[in-house]
């Protein structure tokens, strides 16, 4: 027979047993938890990374394409749609500028048609010291007051003294001018300065002006020591308004010189060639452009090449151009003929 204290011995010994187990068990439970989440957080961290990568590939590569609307794509075809329209008139529009197109139809501003077109804009090319000059034209051919307004409204034509400003803005020179004008109300006074070096940029400033303030189907240089026959001007202008592009005058040529001490000396002379010949071009006492020309001289005006000589300058914007030259005999003015339209005095 087994004694009482041995049975207390075997009794605890077999719940000593049973304690660790469960601690074991515990215990393995809690590493196979952990074990879980460890592995569960690396895999997290390696989808993000995963994520992470591809998103920054489809960025570098290109290929983010995000999900856009049926609405949304519609309204992406039709602006495209408006932007290819847009581009076509803007191409249709500088065509018809460079062309010259001015709509006959079109109105004001208040909503009233636009005046008829005048036949031509006469711009008298003067400088100070030359009222003498001025007003000897004024009353030999160009009128002044109620009848210069009365050529313009009965024959279109519109004939203003052209000058620029004194080098000291607002001296006695500019002075002068302005009270002159205030009598007579028949200057285009220009913002350039007035100087001979600067005649050539004067011209092409004029024409600028000119085709920018009034609407006519041609615009003529006139120097201020030439006597005009307004009549037969205007019927040998009348007689060319087919024509889309036209410079007229008494075409020539001449020598470039090359020597700076010579009168008529062009620093540019290099640019015409070994035989050093001016290419055909109108004289300066007189020539007329029509308004295409006047508006591409206006459009180009600041990158428009000059020279010494503003007939030759005139002549170059002209030459690299699909333009009608007409050399008009009437237009020369060094002899006086039945239907010349100029005389010099």
């Amino acid at each position: 027979m087994r004694s009482r204290g041995s049975s207390n011995r075997l009794s605890n010994s077999g719940g000593g047993s049973s304690f660790r187990s469960r601690i074991t068990a515990l215990v393995l439970a809690m590493f196979a938890t952990m074990a879980t989440v460890y592995v569960a957080g690396r895999m997290w961290q390696e989808a993000e990374s995963r994520v992470y990568l591809i998103k920054e590939l489809d960025r570098r590569t290109g290929q983010d394409h995000s999900s856009v609307s049926v609405s949304e794509t519609l309204k992406l075809v039709a602006c495209k749609e408006q932007l290819k329209k847009l581009s076509a008139i803007e191409k249709d529009l500088a065509a018809a500028k460079q062309e010259g197109f001015v709509s006959n139809a079109h109105s004001g501003n208040d909503g009233t048609p636009r005046r008829k077109r005048l036949l031509a804009v006469v711009g008298i090319i003067t400088t100070f010291g030359r009222k003498k000059n001025r007003d000897a034209i004024r009353k030999a051919w160009m009128q002044s007051g109620a009848a210069l307004k009365k050529l313009e409204e009965e024959k279109g034509i519109v004939v203003r003294f052209v000058i620029g400003k004194s080098a000291n803005r607002g001296d006695s020179l500019d002075r002068e001018i302005g009270n002159e004008n205030s009598q007579t109300n028949d200057f285009i006074i220009l913002d350039d300065v007035e100087a001979p070096k600067e005649r050539s940029k004067k011209i092409k400033f004029f024409f600028a002006h000119a085709v920018e303030s009034w609407d006519a189907e041609f615009y003529v240089k006139v120097n201020d020591d030439v006597y005009v026959n307004i009549d037969a001007l205007g019927a040998k202008l009348s007689a060319h308004l087919d024509k889309p592009r036209v410079y007229m005058g008494c075409m020539k040529s001449g020598e470039v010189f090359s020597e700076p001490n010579q009168t008529w000396y062009e620093p540019d002379w290099w640019k015409f060639g070994d035989g050093k010949s001016y290419f055909r071009h109108a004289s300066g006492e007189i020539y007329a452009i029509s308004r295409a020309l006047a508006q591409f001289i206006s459009i180009n005006k600041l990158i428009l090449q000059v020279y010494a000589h503003d007939d030759v300058s005139a002549g170059s914007w002209f030459i690299g151009l699909d333009v009608t030259h007409l050399n008009e005999w009437k237009f020369c003015c060094n002899s006086w003929s039945t239907g010349s339209v100029c005389a010099a005095v």
